[in-house]
C-alpha cells in the first residue's frame, strides 16, 4: 500500500547538519500497522510529513497503492491536538467535518461521527467543545476525525506523547480497536519503545540523523493486544531486539 523509495531530505544549505533522511526504503502492506522508532531529531516526523505530502523529498518518491501519494486519501493525526481541532466546533462537529467536505448530507455526517465517538467511549461528550475535553479525549476526537472519511492511509505523529501512562495505554487500546475494525494501513511515529511494539505488526528502527532504516523487527504478538502483554516474556524479547537495534550502530 505504501512504497517509500530511497527518500532523502536535506535543507538548504546542504550541510551534514541539514541532512535529515538518507535513502530511506520501506514497503508497507495494505492493512498493516507499522511503527517508526528512532532517536529524537532523527527525522521520524519529517518522513511522516513526506508520506503525507506536507513536505517534498530532496530525492526519492512515495507511492500509495501504486499512485502518487498526492492522489491518495490520507488521514493525519498530529502530536499537538490543539493545532488540529477547530475550537468553535463541538467534538461531533469536528469529526463530521471531513464528511461535510466530501459532500455528505448533514444527517449522514452526524450519524457517522456519532458512531465513531461512541466507539471510543465519547458518546457523553459529543456536544462539548475542545476546551471542555481532556487531552486524551481531544486526541480521540482527532483520530476519529482522521478516519471518518475512510482514508487509504492513516498517519499518526506521536499522538499520545503528552499524555500520562494510564491515559496513553487507554488511548492505544482505543486506537487498536478502531484499527482492527477498519484495517486502515497505518504508519505511527513513536518515541516510546513499549508503545511501538504494542501497536505494531512491524517496528522500523531508524538510525541517528541523517536517518536510514537500521532494522525492521516483526512483532508476532497475537491480536487483539492486551495490557498484560507488557509483562510477558515474549514482549521482553521483542523489546531487547528493538533496543539493541536502536542503541548500536
Amino acid at each position: 500500500m505504501i512504497s517509500i523509495r530511497k527518500i532523502t531530505k536535506s535543507y538548504t544549505p546542504a550541510t551534514t547538519d541539514q541532512s535529515v533522511l538518507d535513502g530511506v526504503d520501506l514497503e508497507i502492506q495494505k492493512g498493516e500497522f507499522v511503527t517508526i522508532f528512532g532517536p529524537n531529531g532523527c527525522g521520524k516526523s519529517t518522513l511522516l510529513d513526506i508520506v503525507g505530502g506536507l513536505e517534498q523529498p530532496t530525492a526519492g518518491d512515495v507511492q500509495i497503492a501504486g499512485e502518487s501519494a498526492s492522489s491518495a486519501k490520507i488521514g493525519m493525526v498530529f502530536q499537538h491536538y490543539n493545532e488540529s481541532l477547530f475550537p468553535w466546533r463541538t467534538a461531533l462537529q469536528n469529526v463530521a467535518f471531513p464528511l461535510e467536505l466530501k459532500g455528505a448530507s448533514t444527517e449522514e455526517s452526524t450519524k457517522t461521527a456519532a458512531a465513531l465517538l461512541e466507539k471510543v467511549g465519547l458518546a457523553p461528550h459529543t456536544h462539548k467543545y475542545p476546551s471542555q475535553l481532556s487531552g486524551g479525549m481531544k486526541q480521540l476526537v482527532a483520530i476519529c476525525r482522521a478516519i471518518a472519511h475512510e482514508p487509504d492511509v492513516l498517519l499518526l505523529d506521536e499522538p499520545f506523547s503528552a499524555l500520562d501512562y494510564s491515559t496513553t495505554r487507554k488511548m492505544e487500546l482505543a486506537l487498536l480497536d478502531m484499527w482492527m475494525e477498519k484495517k486502515i494501513t497505518t504508519l505511527f511515529v513513536s518515541h516510546d519503545v513499549d508503545e511501538a511494539i504494542f501497536l505494531a505488526d512491524r517496528v522500523v528502527v531508524l538510525s541517528q540523523r541523517p536517518a536510514r532504516v537500521k532494522k525492521i523487527v516483526p512483532i508476532d504478538l497475537p491480536r487483539p493486544r492486551t495490557l498484560d502483554m507488557f509483562t510477558s516474556e515474549e514482549f521482553g524479547i521483542l523489546r531487547k531486539k528493538v533496543l539493541d537495534a536502536f542503541t548500536y550502530e
